[in-house]
């Protein structure tokens, strides 16, 4: 029987959010960080923020949206865990609350499969767009269905609370960079600049390794 690596993009994956790095390279940078801390502050909610950020993108070509990619600040080792995991026949999955357009450009470095919200640079805002904590359960939910596994055949990393429901869920879980909220479910915790570390840990789960504490760096 084959696994399931299930990660998250920003924070995780990317140091920093989607919406801001692409923001930062169309020159955009201090509008789409305000409306990311007002975010956070829990100031606006997820339809506004999109309402506030989605018009900065407004005309960005997929040229542009490319060299954004390609500029911001990954983790290391990223292709390098897809590569590895492949290789292993295994199954990846990167689902993220950030847009579609820009999580599916991680499939050039080898992610399997990928979700992300529906919205689009310029476009509307609306529920029926977003990727919600529980659409990430659900979602997980469907693939190890379709590919025939258990929970136990999974492990998820992960950095902030778009991720708790995910690590309430699955037993085998890393906590990436975490939060302090985020670290308490997490059954194992990394911390430090390289995914390749992050997954060794990830494969001591799936292979029955018993850690003594969860703080492992």
């Amino acid at each position: 029987m084959t696994k399931l690596h299930i990660f998250d993009m920003d924070g995780t994956l990317l140091r920093g959010a989607a919406s801001v790095e692409l923001s930062r390279h169309l020159g955009r940078f201090e509008e789409a960080n305000a409306v990311e801390e007002a975010w956070l502050r829990g100031e606006v909610g997820e339809v506004r923020f999109w309402e506030l950020v989605l018009p900065l993108w407004d005309g960005v070509s997929e040229d542009e949206i490319d060299r954004a990619f390609e500029a911001c600040p990954w983790i290391d080792g990223v292709a390098e865990v897809f590569a590895d995991i492949d290789a292993r026949g295994e199954h990846s999955a990167v689902i993220s609350q950030s847009p579609l357009f820009f999580v599916r450009r991680l499939r050039r470095w080898g992610a399997g499969a990928v979700f992300g919200a529906g919205v689009e640079p310029g476009g509307r805002a609306g529920e029926d767009l977003l990727l919600t904590v529980d659409d990430k359960v659900s979602i997980t939910e469907q693939l190890v269905a379709e590919r025939g596994l258990t929970h136990d055949d999974c492990v998820a990393y992960g950095d902030s609370t778009s991720d708790v429901g995910l690590f309430g869920r699955l037993r085998r879980t890393v906590a990436v960079n975490g939060t302090p909220l985020l670290r308490g479910l997490a059954a194992a915790v990394y911390d430090g600049p390289d995914l390749r570390e992050a997954y060794a840990i990830g494969r001591d789960l799936l292979a029955g390794s018993v850690l003594s504490s969860p703080e492992r760096s």
